[in-house]
């Protein structure tokens, strides 16, 4: 058996729930909603039947209950896959190890994964206000590069692809892809578009704009939009839904990236009522999640 987590790898507060979240393995269901926005999660649990538990620590709020007779938990994560790092792998430690012994469980829990975020369209015929599904993620944010992590043939190959077709990619970031869940695809996802999503690891010159500065990969957007990887587009952006991916992938979890999209760069233009297109999108996977 493997020797117990220590204190410094894996910390919990003097209550024994898991640090940055401050859960406790009960207070966690295995259909897990992901918000950014720590706004966005009680305009989610509005929708729930009845709320258990609400806790908050920092930027992490989570409240968890129920709708109808499925336990659901809806998290904020914050922005950037370095909060998605802390979150995917506290959601993980809480139903995969023995917080008393810290040591692994010999039973696996799958948790089911849905990210409910917001995207900037690459794509002139993506319409602003509609939903996408993220078939893959590429990151090019940093974060998977520092896991031992395994791909599918077909996702390197495509990655591959990827970078033969944006050589100057690898000039700023460690490119990496994964791929979403097919279950919740499949269980989830209807007539919305889907492709791959980048996640970036900023909003401004890793996202191709420029104020009072000058960015190393000004036609990063533009040269995206144009490839094409084993019949999929690179069809909008964001920065969290790679790293979700992965660190779902690596640690055996199903994960699924919805987005709300609220703007299309090459049109330069911005959603007028993004709050209604947030809250049709919540409605929507809500009771697609809840019933699948």
């Amino acid at each position: 058996m493997k020797a117990p987590f220590t204190a410094s790898e894996l910390i919990l507060t003097p209550a024994g729930a898991v640090y940055h979240l401050n859960l406790l393995p009960e207070q966690l269901a295995t259909k897990v909603i992901l918000v950014g926005d720590p706004d966005r999660v009680t305009a989610v649990s509005n929708y729930f039947d009845q709320i258990y538990y609400k806790v908050q620590h920092r930027e992490f709020i989570t409240h968890t209950g129920r709708v109808g007779n499925t336990a659901i938990t809806v998290v904020s994560t914050g922005i950037g896959t370095d909060n998605i790092d802390i979150v995917i792998n506290e959601l993980d430690a809480l139903v995969n190890i023995n917080l008393i012994s810290r040591t692994e469980k010999s039973d696996h829990t799958s948790l089911q994964l849905l990210r409910l975020g917001t995207s900037g369209a690459l794509q002139k015929d993506i319409a602003v206000d509609s939903l996408l599904a993220s078939s893959h993620g590429l990151g090019i944010d940093g974060l998977m590069p520092f896991y031992e992590a395994t791909e599918t043939e077909v996702t390197l190959k495509m990655l591959q692809a990827i970078k033969s077709a944006l050589p100057k990619l690898t000039e700023v970031a460690i490119p990496y892809l994964t791929a979403g869940s097919d279950l919740l695809l499949k269980q989830l996802v209807k007539t919305e578009m889907t492709g791959i999503t980048l996640t970036s690891p900023g909003f401004y010159a890793p996202q191709g704009r420029e104020l009072r500065y000058k960015a190393k990969y000004r036609a990063l957007l533009e040269d995206a939009a144009a490839v094409v990887a084993d019949g999929h587009r690179i069809t909008n952006f964001e920065m969290e839904t790679a790293g979700i991916y992965g660190l779902a992938h690596l640690l055996g979890h199903e994960a699924l990236s919805v987005n709300a999209i609220i703007a299309n760069r090459p049109l330069g233009i911005f959603s007028n009522r993004p709050a209604a297109s947030i809250d049709r999108m919540i409605r929507t996977m809500l009771e697609r999640f809840t019933t699948s």
